[in-house]
């Protein structure tokens, strides 16, 4: 982390300071459904490259010929959809921030996902942060939170991939409930930046191969979904959409829904990285290793960490059926470093997630590292109910100085 801007942030920090930077979120939000950190997580140049380069390394490996044929075959045929593109437009790549044996903090690869995030609220929050740190001595601006270029350029990179040149009108950023979702605040933040409502997914109408949405009686064509929708939550809340998932729609994806099989904690064992821990599927295991308080174990499809095990036993491996083991991943502990102090001098553990976008099909770089997302934790895991009556936990986002 950048100690020295840690220091000039602690000595102003106060509780006015992160309530106006609260006040300004929920001004542009609405209410949080989720909690806020009272601080964002200055990420160092040295970070910014190890974790950048890491989350574009890995995509690449990721994207080679051989290494997707064997990833396809994760996709269930029941959710086989038509005209999966080369690339998925968003990934998520997630590290815990570690030190290394030169005592330098770095990221771990935890989690990977290709489905979009909240690019929105992250740029709005990056926004919010400038405006109560830049009238501090030692915090002044300007700030960012974008890897390369300007904030107008970013914005319009993404306002360029969520609507393909359609009308933001006729796009939808389609959820389930999306009102109730702890996510509410990037949908909010999405319709104010690119102009595209949020859509329930069972509100979606359908006539013949088109899809719809009513607007105040009006029928308004869908021709392109940002496609938050997570297969989990549909299955365990018995959703069912308009169509299925195999119909050929007359409709494009960001991103297509395939990616969120294709490129997850499935393909981690397909990775040779140093930024990546051992991960091995448990249908693969010749024998579960001795040391299991060094392993943490993982559903393969999952949302909000249901289902991982940190303290992993025998036991609880061997009640894992045979025909499920293939949907379980045993991957090496990381090891938290304390990545930022609090002005108390307590130490909080933090999460960087790499939010990589899709910059072209056929350029040198194809995917590239966009924005940090941060979660931070003081509990024994990242989530909100590991961290209950703590401080400075929740979500926020990486920034460093900008040109």
């Amino acid at each position: 982390m950048d100690p020295t801007l840690r220091a000039a942030y602690n000595r102003v920090y106060s509780d006015e300071l992160f309530a106006r930077y609260h006040r300004y979120l929920e001004s542009w939000c609405g209410p949080f459904p989720f909690r806020l950190t009272e601080t964002p997580l200055f990420i160092s140049p040295e970070l910014r490259a190890q974790v950048g380069a890491a989350a574009e390394e890995i995509v690449t490996q990721l994207a080679q010929p051989a290494v997707m044929k064997e990833l396809t075959k994760a996709i269930p045929p029941s959710y086989d959809v038509p005209r999966m593109d080369a690339l998925p437009h968003c990934v998520q790549v997630d590290f815990a921030l570690v030190r290394s044996a030169a005592g330098a903090i770095e990221g771990r690869l935890i989690e990977l996902q290709a489905f979009p995030s909240l690019y929105a609220l992250e740029s709005v929050m990056a926004d919010a942060w400038s405006g109560v740190l830049s009238p501090h001595p030692g915090l002044e601006g300007p700030w960012t939170c974008f890897f390369e270029g300007s904030r107008e350029r970013n914005l319009d990179l993404v306002r360029k991939i969520i609507l393909d040149g359609n009308d933001p009108e006729e796009v939808a950023m389609v959820d389930f409930e999306p009102e109730r979702q702890k996510t509410y605040p990037d949908f909010a933040a999405t319709k104010r930046l690119f102009g595209v409502n949020a859509v329930c997914v069972t509100r979606l109408i359908r006539e013949g191969q088109k899809l719809y949405r009513d607007s105040g009686g009006r029928k308004i064509p869908v021709k392109r979904i940002y496609n938050r929708m997570v297969f989990d939550e549909l299955e365990v809340k018995g959703v069912k959409p308009p169509f299925a998932w195999n119909d050929d729609l007359d409709v494009t994806w960001c991103s297509h829904p395939n990616w969120y099989w294709v490129w997850s904690k499935y393909s981690i064992p397909f990775l040779n990285h140093p930024a990546v821990p051992r991960t091995r599927y448990v249908s693969q295991l010749e024998a579960i290793p001795e040391d299991l308080d060094r392993y943490v174990l993982k559903p393969l499809f999952s949302f909000a960490g249901a289902g991982v095990v940190v303290d992993v036993t025998r036991e609880i491996i061997d009640a894992i059926p045979a025909t499920d083991r293939d949907r379980w991943i045993l991957q090496e502990k990381v090891e938290y470093a304390s990545a930022i102090t609090m002005p108390t001098g307590e130490g909080v553990k933090a999460e960087v997630r790499v939010m990589v976008m899709r910059a072209s099909l056929d350029g040198p770089r194809p995917l590239v590292p966009y924005l940090c997302l941060v979660r931070t934790s003081r509990g024994k895991m990242l989530g909100v109910d590991f961290n209950k009556g703590h401080t400075w936990v929740g979500g926020t986002v990486g920034l460093w100085r900008g040109v």
